[in-house]
């Protein structure tokens, strides 16, 4: 059985470490770690292992860990992956807590085997693995630099944890240029058994870390990932860059670490519901993460921008409109704000424009005045290098009022201008200031905030809401009995009707429908349900029922109905003899209406997620789609439905009335629960679903249900 896992504080804080694998060449990995940890200011137990023997670096070297007679924390293996597995078993003698396997050659290259081995092992003794095929880690804690990345580290308030050891190396050297210092980087490479929910939880309480940055490129317990996102205190923000986002890029990442990239439609989709900040690029993530480290998240939407230059602030308002970050458009405001500073030709609506002839003096007070102001949230305060304005001075007044908005009100800068201009945003980037040479990376940065800000107001409503995890009188019992029933059938899609039923159980309007056996009952039927009527065949051999002849619209009559009944059933055994056909449905012929697509799936990294989009024919040219977790929250579905393209043609384009988007957040919640308590669905999706102008609801047409036996049952 195995043992109780090490507290994490054991990996960032060790009492004492080994270095398997220490070399005296200066080349060796084995010797730049080593001396990474010496230089790192360590102060536990350093202990080299080499077969050899000898003295490495003043330290004595043992050739065994196993002759090293005392406990060791973190052990470090840096030996061919041939070696690893019979060094991690000389581990538990000395009552190892962690492990950092740096050796590459194992699930990245499909050798899972080995790895798992080593897992399994090290678990049974307990033992923790980060690795393989790292680059290590290091932590401002203990201190501690046990990685073969650069020696120095700044040490500061952020936190960095990457899938890819060469960039997580590589962002240590970018971190220190930015001058921006690390509370921690580490690397989990493989992920076979420490990952990024572990390091989250542990970050999570950790009291030097306010800003995590996550590099992934697969995710594989990501209904895990999301608890630990959901979990995040306010306090702590999460930036993630993903990659992986094309076919291509997501099989370059299964190739370069042997994890799934998964869906990116549903990583973003979690991102958002989850309040994680999902950056597009290196660069804006590091832009975003100084901002995050030093300023406040605002606590309204009254943002002004303050500029001398009329063309920044004009370029500035198109950046916040492509970011989402709010204007102020309160005159009053900004008048009693600004009316002593800026001049009569100058402007006092938003973007606020001090003109070209403001001095330092008028600059200093404009941003005073928006500390003061009770009215105003944040602020994006944009310079252009003029010949009235010393430049020299914009150091000591940034600085000067960067200090007075630490900790109240958030505020980014951008300034644009020549030599001199560059060797000041030099000097304040030193000072860890968000300042910036472009507008959009300023209006990206307070995107950044307001993103959080957003995500907290949301979080405010879903309490109020209890999150709607009821099952708002979905049968669900019932439900699996009929799935129960197909399976135990050797059916992995439920029948038509077996998946009508579950749609009246689950409460998801739907137009009256019956199962005809022949030309009598459908006739009986479509004069009870009321003309004009669809027929359908009913057949699991037969998938593009339409196609040949399956499906008959707006049968008006008894002769209709009979003429259609005929038809279809000689299509079917023309095009598909051997089909076995179960009977014909007989629905109601429903008016036109705006066709969307829900639907559900148990995705293999984050588990029952749910979908929505454009729906018809429509959905796989456009895929005008959004994903979320399930069970989902009302605010949840919403934001889905708002954040599709065609969302304009819902809330009433070009004239149209609006439609009954409540019903769709209805149904779309019924999904998620349908997806997510229900484990023997791997898959439903109605398409399409048939919306109508607000009051008059929304109707499932199709319906579609996938099975998957669950562990136990035939």
């Amino acid at each position: 059985m195995p043992k109780k896992m090490p507290d994490m504080k054991y990996l960032f804080n060790p009492r004492s470490v080994a270095v398997i694998g220490a070399s005296s060449h200066p080349e060796k990995i084995g010797y730049k770690i080593l001396n990474n940890i010496i230089l790192s200011g360590y102060k536990g137990a350093i202990y080299p292992i080499n077969i050899k023997g000898g003295n490495i670096l003043g330290l004595q070297v043992y050739k065994n860990i196993a002759d090293v007679n005392e406990k060791v924390d973190l052990v470090v293996i840096c030996v061919p992956s041939k070696f690893v597995y019979e060094e991690v078993k000389k581990c538990s003698k000395v009552s190892a807590k962690f492990i950092i396997i740096i050796s590459s050659g194992f699930s990245e290259i499909g050798n899972h085997a080995e790895e798992e081995k080593i897992v399994n092992f090290a678990r049974n003794h307990g033992m923790r693995i980060l690795g393989p095929n790292v680059f290590g880690m290091f932590s401002a804690t203990a201190p501690i630099n046990a990685s073969f990345g650069p020696t120095y580290i700044p040490q500061g308030k952020i936190a960095i944890i990457s899938q890819s050891g060469a960039l997580g190396g590589a962002m240590i050297g970018k971190t220190a240029t930015q001058h921006m210092g690390l509370s921690a980087i580490i690397s989990v490479g493989n992920k076979a058994d420490i990952d990024e929910a572990d390091l989250l939880e542990y970050f999570k309480n950790d009291k030097n870390t306010n800003v995590i940055l996550l590099y992934i490129e697969g995710v594989k317990n990501g209904e895990r990932l999301i608890k630990v996102f959901k979990a995040m205190p306010s306090n702590k923000h999460i930036v993630v860059i993903k990659s992986g986002r094309s076919k291509k890029g997501a099989l370059a990442a299964a190739s370069h670490t042997g994890s799934l990239a998964g869906s990116d439609n549903i990583f973003n989709g979690i991102a958002e519901q989850c309040g994680i900040l999902r950056a597009e690029s290196i660069d804006e993530a590091f832009n975003w993460i100084r901002t995050l480290s030093e300023n406040p998240v605002p606590k309204g939407k009254e943002n002004v921008i303050v500029t001398n230059g009329g063309g920044l602030g004009v370029m500035c308002t198109d950046a916040c409109e492509k970011h989402d970050v709010p204007l102020t458009d309160d005159v009053d405001v900004l008048k009693k704000v600004f009316r002593d500073i800026v001049p009569s030709f100058g402007s006092i609506r938003n973007p606020v424009d001090l003109t070209g002839q403001a001095t330092h003096i008028e600059y200093k007070k404009a941003l005073q005045n928006i500390l003061k102001s009770n009215k105003l949230d944040a602020a994006i305060a944009l310079y252009c290098e003029t010949a009235l304005f010393d430049s020299n001075k914009m150091f000591d007044i940034i600085i000067e009022a960067y200090d007075k908005f630490k900790g109240k009100k958030p505020i980014v800068f951008s300034l644009f201008g020549g030599e001199k201009i560059d060797k000041i945003m030099e000097k304040l980037k030193e000072k860890n200031i968000p300042v910036f040479e472009d507008v959009y990376d300023a209006s990206s940065a307070m995107g950044a905030l307001y993103k959080r800000y957003n995500y907290f107001l949301e979080m405010e409503e879903q309490v109020k809401e209890q999150l709607e995890k009821k099952n708002r009188g979905i049968k669900i019992d019932k439900i699996r009995e009929i799935i129960r029933d197909a399976l135990h059938s050797g059916r992995k899609l439920l029948l038509p009707e077996e998946a009508r039923l579950v749609l009246d159980l689950a409460r998801i309007p739907q137009p009256k429908w019956r199962i005809a056996r022949n030309i009598e009952e459908a006739v009986n039927y479509a004069e009870e349900i009321g003309y004009p009527v669809v027929l359908k065949v009913i057949s699991e051999d037969i998938i593009h029922k339409s196609d040949i002849g399956g499906v008959a619209l707006e049968l008006d009559n008894r002769e209709e109905v009979v003429d259609a009944y005929q038809a279809i059933i000689r299509n079917c055994k023309k095009h598909h003899p051997r089909a076995k056909i179960r009977g014909v449905e007989v629905s109601e012929m429903l008016p036109k209406g705006v066709e969307v697509i829900v639907g559900g799936t148990k995705d293999p990294s984050f588990g029952p997620v749910v979908m929505f989009g454009l729906g018809g024919i429509y959905v796989e040219i456009l895929k005008d789609i959004s994903f979320r977790a399930a069970p989902l929250s009302k605010l949840d579905a919403e934001k889905m439905i708002s954040s599709i393209n065609a969302y304009p043609i819902l809330v009433g384009a070009r004239g149209e009335k609006r439609k009954d988007i409540e019903s769709i957040v209805d149904i779309i919640m019924r999904i998620g629960i349908l997806i997510s308590k229900c484990k023997e669905i791997s898959d439903i999706e109605i398409n399409p679903l048939l919306v109508y102008e607000y009051g008059m609801g929304a109707k499932a047409v199709d319906i579609r249900i996938l099975l998957k036996a669950q562990k136990g049952e035939k």
